[in-house]
Order: C-alpha cells, then structure tokens, then sequence
C-alpha cells in the first residue's frame, strides 16, 4: 500500500490532495487495483489506509468459504426490500433448482460444477424457455457474487450455455373463440361466475388483476374499469393466503372499457353485493373483504368447461382467448398491447405474431388490388 501526494492539478476546490493506493485481493486470488479517496491531510490518508486495510482483512476472511446457498441467502435478503413481493416468490420459486450447487464454494465453482448441474436441469420435463429462465436466475446470482463479492467466474461464465433443444415442438397455444366462449358462458347462471368469466374473457385480464379488482375499481358512469393491484399467493409472507401488490409492470396499470353485457351483469352483482352486510365499496367484485381463491376459481372454470363439453383451457388462457378476439377483429397491435398491459410492442408481437398473420395476408391482398 502506499500514501501520495497528487499534483496540484488534482488537488479538490477545497484543498484535498492525499490519497492512498492497493491492490485488492479476490476471493479466488486475483488481484485488483484500488484508489481511495481524496484527503486533505497526509494523516488523515493514513488512518484511512490502516481502516481500509482492517476491513479489506476481515471481509475476505469472512467470505472465503462463502457457498451458492450462503450466496443465496445474501442475495435473498439484499433484495427482500428493493423488488416486489411477487418478484420474491419467484426467486424463492428457483432455489429448489440449485440445491445441487448449495454446498460448492463459489472460489471453487468450474465448468464441470455447471455442467452437471445444467444435466439435472435438462432431466426435467419442462420447456426449455423455462429451463431458460432458470438458467436467468442463476447467472443473476453470479452476477451479485462479481458485483459484492470481487468473486471472478470469467473463465467458467464464458463457457456456459444456453438450454436448448431443436427437436422441441412449439407449444400450440390454447383459447376459446368467440364461438367456444359463448357455449361456455351459455351454461352458467351464477351471475357472480357469469361476470367473472365474462371479465376474463373480454377485458384480457391477468388472474392475479382479476382477484384485485375492488367495487372502486369499477366505474360504472364511465363504463370502465381499472386494473390497479394484483393478488397473488402469500407463501407464508402474512396470515392470509394472499398478499395484494402492484400490477406486473407500469404497463399493467391501464383503464379498460367494459363491453355493455358485462357491464350489464356487473350492475346485477353489485346490487346482489350491497346487501351483504357490512359491505363497502373496497370489497372484492369477486369476493367479499377476500378475494376468491385461485382454487376455486380453477375448479369452476373446470366444472363449467366440462359441463358445456369445450375443450379444457387454463385460466391464463381466457387473456390469450382475449387477444385472439381482438386480433380477429383487427384491431392494430398498439391496442391490442394497451388492452392487455404489454409494456412493450414486442412483447405482444412475441407471444401473439401467429395470430397477426391473417391481417398479414389481407394486407398483401390489398397491394395485390392495386395492381
């Protein structure tokens, strides 16, 4: 370490002109230059080298041995007050996938670490845009390890690849057509399950926004209505099973139009509503002071599916159901990204671009006209 004088051309405004210089040493033995602050004195520029000195000892002492589950547990913790809570269940979601890795040191972590790990991964059934995912989350880790740590995986992070798999079908994605939809609801006289459905159906909604909507969320004068929270599973968060938070994205919080027959059973629910006692307008629309649960929302719609004899869709599949209906009746794929709360045109260009390809083709028969 050493202690210079810079030249006065350095010096601050207000006359500090010490500092101090070192080489860092990482948890797996390269090393690093650091340069300290100014000072103004000579002394003062000591005592922050010897500080320095201390600190630099006993944090690498301390994170040494530091393992991916002691990663982890750090990294859960530095985000618990930065990131929503739905963005916490999802990385408390993604660390059964590294329980293989838990106990290997991170000074120790090679090629061959990720590739049996990479191994284990592919032994699983899932798509390999999950697998992706996963694989995401974990780079995310090494990325919190380089950043607050000084660990360097340089030589390892640049050999490690992508899941993939070329034989892999595109899944066909899944949704009701107007026809499809309207055998569906035909069998339903619940006027609560009606709504509910029909809110699915036509305003593209996400579950979790579902769940969300309050009575002050419906503005029945305006004939719209705004997606402002979203409800999703607690895991134990609180001492309910739910836990409301803000929409997905920015883009999620948007105004929608009600179409006149859902506004319309809307209205009959609301005046069933408002006799429930103690009832007030920060109820549930589907609900009561608690939003229905995604169970019971899961085996209706099950129930309903069965008994109209449609095909089985999943709930998220009445937004796909929704977008398709949009896209149909060729609306342009802004709006179609604003009804649905894309924050990003591609993102609706990503997920629904097959379904464009009908205006597609009319398009080119427009030029084909001209000619």
């Amino acid at each position: 370490m050493a202690v210079k004088l810079l030249d006065k051309k350095e010096w601050t405004k207000d006359g500090r002109k010490w500092v101090f210089y070192d080489y860092i040493k990482n948890l797996d033995g390269t090393r690093k230059k650091y340069k300290s602050k100014k000072f103004f004195t000579k002394t003062e520029a000591l005592k922050a080298e010897r500080d320095f000195l201390a600190l630099t000892i006993e944090y690498s002492d301390k994170n040494y041995n530091m393992t991916f589950s002691d990663l982890y547990n750090n990294f859960y913790h530095y985000k618990e007050d930065k990131v929503k809570v739905s963005t916490l269940t999802t990385y408390k979601d993604r660390k059964v996938y590294l329980k293989s890795l838990d106990n290997i040191k991170l000074k120790d972590f090679n090629i061959e670490h990720f590739e049996k790990w990479k191994k284990e991964i592919n032994s699983y059934s899932f798509s390999t845009t999950y697998k992706n995912n996963i694989f995401k989350f974990f780079k995310t880790l090494l990325n919190y390890a380089i950043k607050w740590y000084n660990f360097n995986f340089t030589a390892t992070y640049n050999k490690m690849t992508n899941f993939n798999n070329p034989n892999e079908l595109p899944k066909e994605m899944q949704f009701f057509t107007y026809e499809e939809f309207k055998q569906f609801i035909s069998v339903v006289d619940n006027i609560l399950l009606k709504s509910l459905f029909e809110t699915l159906y036509y305003c593209g909604l996400r579950c979790g926004e579902l769940r969300g909507l309050t009575w002050n969320n419906i503005d029945f004068k305006n004939q719209c209505l705004s997606v402002r929270k979203n409800v999703i599973p607690s895991h134990g968060e609180t001492n309910k099973s739910y836990v409301v938070t803000t929409p997905k994205t920015k883009g999620s919080v948007r105004d929608i139009p009600i179409p006149k027959v859902l506004l319309s059973d809307l209205e009959k629910l609301y005046g069933i509503s408002k006799k429930e006692y103690d009832f007030n307008d920060n109820w549930y629309v589907f609900g009561n002071n608690n939003p229905i649960t995604k169970g019971r929302l899961s085996y209706q719609k099950d129930r309903i599916c069965k008994l109209a004899k449609v095909k089985k869709i999943r709930l998220h599949d009445f937004r796909h159901s929704c977008a398709s209906l949009l896209i149909n009746s060729n609306a342009s794929v802004m709006l179609v990204a604003k009804y649905l709360g894309h924050t990003k045109i591609d993102e609706t260009l990503n997920t629904y671009a097959h379904l464009f390809q009908n205006q597609m083709t009319e398009i080119v028969n427009i030029i084909n006209g001209l000619n």
